[in-house]
């Protein structure tokens, strides 16, 4: 049986990837600081063959001792807002860093590094920033790396969808954004706002398209060393996700246009929140597309065939209509 060690295996997109190389008969090393809650996850596979094991990515013996005799490893950890020790550098670099050089010490054949659409070392967000350092540093110590950077990923724990779809469900009016000032546009007598709001673009991906995406780099020698982009069927506007949000949980919504500097101020104050809606790195983010590159290997290039977000969101969505009996799905972070 191979052995592969998952770091960060116990959220959204982990628990969908140990499903899925379970299936295929894998031992599964789910490697997380409490093991005791990861107990979710033996289910998915026969008795003894996910393993929930104790490891911290900021203690590099406790990684080494995760990876030790596996065949592969697939780290997955990322964080989208910062928390004392928790930053962009120490979970992105340092701890991608460590695990990387811990896999390649421990002679396995394969790792797996998942990144984000828009790791760039020049971005103005530091969450990408951080992302592409991340990388490098995946590069330096296992060269023949193979890396995802995904689009935004949807799926029934999703944190995106099911957040809008909820906001929705309390009050009818969803968030888009603009830059600038609003154009002034003359309508009979009256001078009124005209808005161009939401169009930063995204190209949301299916968590199961992933978790094929990874097994299929796992079988073989293709992959190694290559960096893919993976991006759904369909490219969306910002907008464009929000009336699908508000129609796929059957609820009419305004589309309120807000500025992106309006949206700056208010994230200085929400990023304090315990789980914060907006920070103003995210903002940042917010205003560049997030897109598959035209010269990038993707999904089909894994063998996978993208699934379109119209047939999975009302699966779950409709968890959010009126009259439904039951609760909104809550996403790990």
């Amino acid at each position: 049986m191979r052995i592969v060690t998952i770091f960060g295996g116990t959220g959204f997109l982990g628990r969908h990837i140990v499903q899925r190389l379970a299936q295929e008969g894998y031992g599964i090393r789910v490697a997380t600081r409490r093991p005791e809650l990861a107990g979710f996850l033996r289910p998915c596979g026969d008795v003894g063959q996910v393993v929930p094991v104790q490891a911290n990515v900021r203690d590099e013996a406790s990684i080494r001792r995760a990876v030790a005799g596996a065949d592969a490893v697939i780290n997955l950890t990322g964080i989208l807002y910062e928390r004392g020790r928790q930053s962009f550098y120490a979970v992105h670099v340092a701890s991608a860093d460590r695990i990387a050089q811990a896999a390649a010490d421990a002679g396995a054949s394969h790792l797996l590094h998942v990144s984000a659409i828009g790791a760039d070392a020049a971005s103005p967000s530091e969450y990408a920033r951080s992302k592409a350092a991340g990388e490098a540093a995946v590069r330096e110590a296992f060269p023949t790396a193979t890396i995802f950077r995904p689009s935004l990923v949807f799926g029934p724990e999703d944190d995106f969808f099911n957040r809008f779809a909820s906001m929705v469900r309390l009050v009818p009016v969803l968030p888009v954004f603009f830059d600038g000032m609003p154009k002034m546009k003359l309508d009979g007598l009256f001078l009124t706002p005209e808005f161009v709001a939401g169009t930063t673009r995204f190209q949301p991906v299916f968590v199961g398209d992933i978790a094929e995406a990874a097994h299929r780099a796992l079988t073989g020698e293709a992959a190694q060393g290559k960096t893919y982009e993976l991006g759904g069927p369909s490219v969306y506007s910002y907008a464009e996700l929000m009336a699908l949000v508000a129609d796929e949980a059957g609820r009419k919504a305004l589309l309120a246009p807000v500025p992106f500097f309006a949206a700056a101020v208010m994230a200085k104050f929400l990023q304090f929140a315990p789980v914060p809606p907006l920070t103003p790195d995210q903002v940042i983010l917010l205003r560049i597309d997030n897109v598959v590159s035209s010269d990038a290997p993707g999904l089909t290039d894994l063998g996978v065939t993208a699934t379109a977000a119209e047939l999975i969101l009302p699966t779950y969505l409709r968890d959010h209509r009126r009259g439904s009996s039951q609760s909104a799905p809550v996403a790990d972070s």
